[in-house]
């Protein structure tokens, strides 16, 4: 099997390039540093599956060119598939394959860090103490331990999550429709208006559907305790930005975490140091004080790259074998 693989940056090497030379994997990998889109989807001809991640365009006129092209497989080498159209892929013949848990522990441990550095104003304190300011004004926080946690989806990464808060002393409420029976005793599953209304700490865990969809709005929000601190490290369509930002003004929250914010797909990953952005959403937020935002970085940790190699490489193989496809991702 020959795979094009979109988007590649240098640790992508890291963990890719040691196991396709495993004849165990029988495969060859042609590395592309564009991203997948529709003007590079023809560089996928002579390939038998294309590799793409959670910023590739994976829409249907995209799909349809793989198709013209031969392709055959689609290898989403994250966990998310908002990005890819479905029905398309099925009608066109593409199965489409993902890794559904690479390392829960990294982007859960990234949404706390989120969640301390927004709470203790580190950034802020960081840049005091390199101009030589060693005053603690503006740094006020609040101790976490003995306040409440509310975990918004209980998949690998909501219960890690929810793991570490009770490992600080924290209260956990979980919102969720399927209840985690791992985090018995753990965690106390409520309403989500009720945790909204109780949590000191709320933390997003879950996928981007048409019903999560800005189920953090003005409504929402309003719900919330004016000291509240927000953590999101899904996806940003679960926020309306907005709504978002009205409240900032208002300061509704102690702090906001952000990995994943709206429109981000343009610039996520990208260097834009020497350009201008065109999208106001950073500029806007990163002018909060209380805001911290991050570039899509909470599953970057060698143990995760290392997880999302092996399960891509084993989703390609079985695909190629006629073996039973476990991370099929169907309409």
């Amino acid at each position: 099997m020959k795979i094009i693989f979109y988007g590649t940056r240098d640790y992508d090497h890291l963990y890719f390039d040691l196991l396709a030379a495993d004849p165990e994997y029988g495969c060859t990998i042609k590395f592309l540093t564009a991203n997948l889109d529709v003007d590079t989807a023809s560089l996928a001809k002579g390939g038998d599956a294309v590799c793409a991640f959670v910023n590739s365009d994976c829409s249907a006129p995209v799909l349809e060119v793989l198709a013209e092209n031969g392709i055959q497989l689609l290898l989403m080498r994250c966990a998310g598939y908002n990005n890819v159209d479905l029905e398309a892929a099925a009608r066109l013949g593409i199965t489409v394959l993902r890794v559904p848990g690479y390392s829960p522990e990294a982007v859960a441990e990234h949404a706390m860090a989120l969640a301390q550095a927004a709470n203790r104003r580190i950034c802020k304190a960081y840049i005091k103490v390199r101009n030589n300011n060693f005053a603690l004004d503006g740094l006020l926080g609040y101790n976490l331990y003995g306040s409440c946690a509310g975990i918004v989806g209980t998949g690998r990464i909501g219960a890690a999550m929810a793991r570490i808060c009770h490992g600080y002393g924290m209260t956990v409420l979980a919102y969720d429709q399927y209840h985690n029976p791992e985090l018995e005793g753990i965690v106390r599953y409520v309403e989500l208006g009720e945790l909204l209304r109780a949590a000191d700490l709320i933390s997003l865990h879950c996928p981007l559907t048409a019903e999560t969809h800005h189920m953090i709005n003005a409504a929402t929000i309003e719900l919330m305790r004016d000291n509240a601190i927000l953590v999101n490290t899904s996806r940003g369509g679960l926020i309306d930005t907005d709504a978002l930002i009205d409240a900032l003004r208002r300061r509704k929250f102690a702090g906001v975490g952000l990995d994943v914010y709206e429109d981000e797909d343009g610039q996520v990953f990208e260097d834009f140091s020497d350009d201008v952005l065109h999208n106001e959403v950073v500029p806007v937020l990163t002018s909060f004080p209380n805001v911290v935002i991050t570039s899509h970085q909470a599953f970057f940790t060698r143990t995760a790259l290392q997880s999302i190699a092996i399960t891509t490489m084993e989703n390609a193989r079985a695909f190629d074998r006629g073996e039973p496809l476990v991370n099929r991702v169907e309409g």
